[in-house]
């Protein structure tokens, strides 16, 4: 079973990497402009996406300028936030992307989108990255499907943007 859900991560992964490289790469330059602008970069993340939090503001190697945004966090032009759920049908996802986008606050969304949905999170991020998680990896014996990594999903994609966002602070340094 542990084989099975490697390789079933590993595709997962592969799949994240070929489809959202240039959502990662745009995602990176929009959160890039809060560092660059002296700006915060503000992680939003719903239930479990927490880990990314985590990651990003206590890591080992910490996204610079990033902070977890709380509801009295005041916010800023120079601003840009990170929002992270599960799914992009997430109400309380979609009533805090709207709430960005009425503030006029750039944002990059991460989340897996449902097949056969409305995917507004979406149209309401200026950047969005899609997990391609929407059910478990493996069979179980009920029919059903089992191991669901959406946290690790959003950490495989954080790593990416803030790889990407180390990567263009180094070349304007240059």
């Amino acid at each position: 079973m542990l084989k099975m859900f490697t390789t079933q991560l590993h595709g997962l992964f592969q799949r994240i990497a070929d489809k959202e490289s240039f959502s990662i790469e745009d995602g990176a330059r929009l959160l890039t402009q809060a560092i660059v602008g002296e700006g915060t970069i503000y992680i939003q993340a719903f239930n479990e996406m927490d880990a990314v939090a985590a990651e990003a503001t206590s890591g080992a190697e910490k996204l610079t300028s990033s902070q977890t945004y709380t509801v009295n966090t005041p916010v800023t032009e120079s601003d840009r936030v990170l929002l992270i759920s599960r799914f992009a049908n997430d109400p309380e996802a979609l009533e805090a992307a709207a709430s960005w986008r009425e503030a006029d606050i750039p944002f990059v969304a991460i989340a897996g989108s449902l097949p056969k949905e409305e995917n507004r999170l979406a149209e309401l991020a200026d950047v969005f990255i899609d997990t391609h998680l929407v059910k478990g990896l493996l069979p179980d014996d009920t029919g059903g499907r089992t191991g669901f990594p959406s946290s690790l999903a959003a950490l495989y994609i954080y790593f990416a943007l803030k790889l990407t966002i180390d990567e263009i602070l180094e070349d304007q340094e240059i």
